[in-house]
């Protein structure tokens, strides 16, 4: 534990789906769901609006359809995302080397470690900075949670949502947390949790009082240990800039079960070229070949084949996943497939005039997939029957997706179906737009890219010494700031 709280904890306020509020005048204020929207859809996030309404990440989209009927429901744009989250996590290594992402939406930064802060003080004037930042940089909101120790600084960023900071000071831990539910503690599911209060212990306090031998009683002594530790506030856990990854993968939920194995093949290989891009995005290679496969029944089957070295061969890999396959009974229906490499490595040893051929093939599939993945696959595979014009149009314009024509300038789709798709036109910075119908098939009518959620941002390019200490128009003793 630090004696001052200079770990600071970002998380974005419901990120994707303010991302799609901030790009689209029309929603805001208003329910929305992003996430899947085939019938096996799940939601990946929600608008507080939608959150209200008892929708949250993970709930199947069918059912967040029953609680929210009149909710903006919206394929995911991840080009968008990956953009306005690198732009955040520029301004948090401004704050330090040390900076450890979580995800597109969360990190921790050692505030310590890039001098930017030393004492209560200095640290709330940069997590105040760094909300303004963010918020001149991209349009969205993040909560800030700023503690001794990770552990807390998360919780703390938890507490501060939505738009919010919080600070805690060293010494208060044990108070702060003592009424807190036993599930705010990292690790503690549904399952402990239940386990847990059986025992009769429902509160951080009640574990800080029941002591570590009864705990480790409960729940064994690894975690048992761990969890006395957590009860007391107790941390030690570094921020770490580099979080080497073991494993590349790529999965899709299809719609339909599908029972062709001639598909099932396709969408294999098809998983296989998109793992390969991904591991050379990120210039990786790796040794162990994964297929994962879940059944109609639900049952998941992997196989693993272990290569002669590292790779990262479109075709070794796609021929290691086929090759896995065959081993994999599919005569019931799959509804999910997904390819992996594990063992990864920073070279490769292959063929090098192979792969010089084979990348050629890499770059004319990544071109016929460049689309963010939808439920149910992707148009460039062939269906066993021929598909719906209805299906054929949502996988054309997904809903939220961005539209140019040539006419009306830049819109996003509504919605799709029977021929038609529906488009209204607007901009991240205009009043909501008007909403037009067109044939799936308008030559004057094409798919876009996402335009930037600000239109003109601040100049931070002298930040954070330039930084302001509280944001423009806020009062900074409200939306969720406060210090215990």
């Amino acid at each position: 534990m630090r004696p001052a709280p200079t770990i600071l904890h970002l998380d974005m306020d419901a990120f994707y789906a303010s991302a799609e509020q901030a790009a689209k005048p029309s929603l805001r204020g208003k329910a929305v769901v992003v996430g899947g929207l085939g019938p096996r859809g799940v939601v990946a996030t929600s608008s507080y609006e939608a959150r209200r309404l008892g929708v949250h990440s993970a709930m199947p989209t069918a059912q967040a359809r029953r609680l929210a009927p009149n909710a903006a429901y919206l394929v995911p744009r991840f080009s968008l995302y990956r953009t306005v989250s690198d732009q955040v996590m520029e301004l948090l290594g401004r704050l330090s080397p040390l900076v450890e992402p979580l995800s597109l939406d969360e990190a921790f930064v050692d505030l310590e470690a890039g001098g930017t802060a030393d004492d209560s003080a200095s640290a709330r004037a940069t997590g105040e900075g760094l909300r303004t930042a963010i918020h001149a940089v991209t349009g969205l909101s993040g909560s800030v949670g700023l503690a001794g120790s990770k552990m807390l600084a998360k919780i703390a960023s938890e507490e501060a949502k939505p738009d919010g900071l919080l600070l805690i000071e060293p010494g208060t831990e044990r108070e702060l947390l003592a009424p807190m539910s036993v599930r705010i503690l990292p690790g503690v599911g549904p399952a402990t949790g239940d386990h847990l209060r059986r025992a009769g212990m429902t509160t951080v306090h009640d574990l800080a009082e029941a002591g570590e031998a009864e705990l480790v009683r409960l729940v064994g002594k690894a975690h048992g240990h761990g969890l006395y530790r957590m009860a007391l506030g107790l941390d030690d856990r570094p921020v770490v800039a580099e979080r080497d990854a073991k494993s590349v993968s790529v999965e899709d939920t299809f719609d339909v079960d599908l029972h062709d194995r001639v598909r099932v093949r396709a969408e294999v290989e098809r998983l296989a070229v998109r793992c390969v891009e991904r591991l050379r995005a990120a210039d990786r290679s790796g040794r162990t070949v994964v297929l994962k496969v879940r059944r109609y029944d639900f049952s998941t089957l992997t196989r693993s084949e272990t290569l002669r070295g590292p790779t990262d061969d479109p075709t070794v890999v796609r021929e290691a996943a086929g090759r896995l396959l065959e081993s994999v009974d599919t005569t019931g229906g799959v509804r999910l497939l997904g390819v992996g490499v594990t063992g990864l490595a920073d070279y490769t040893q292959e063929d090098l005039f192979a792969q010089a051929a084979d990348a050629r093939e890499l770059a004319q599939r990544a071109q016929e997939h460049s689309s963010p993945p939808v439920e149910g696959g992707e148009e460039s595979v062939p269906e066993p029957e021929p598909d719906s014009a209805e299906l054929l149009a949502a996988r054309r314009w997904p809903a939220g997706h961005d539209v140019h024509h040539e006419k009306h300038g830049h819109g996003w789709v509504q919605g799709s179906g029977v021929g038609r798709v529906t488009v209204r036109f607007e901009e991240p910075w205009s009043a909501p737009g008007r909403v037009l119908t067109f044939r799936v098939d308008d030559p004057l009518l094409r798919p876009a890219d996402p335009l930037p959620l600000v239109r003109d941002a601040a100049d931070y390019s002298s930040w954070p010494a330039s930084l302001p200490k509280s944001r423009s128009g806020a009062d900074s003793s409200g939306g969720g700031e406060s210090s215990p």
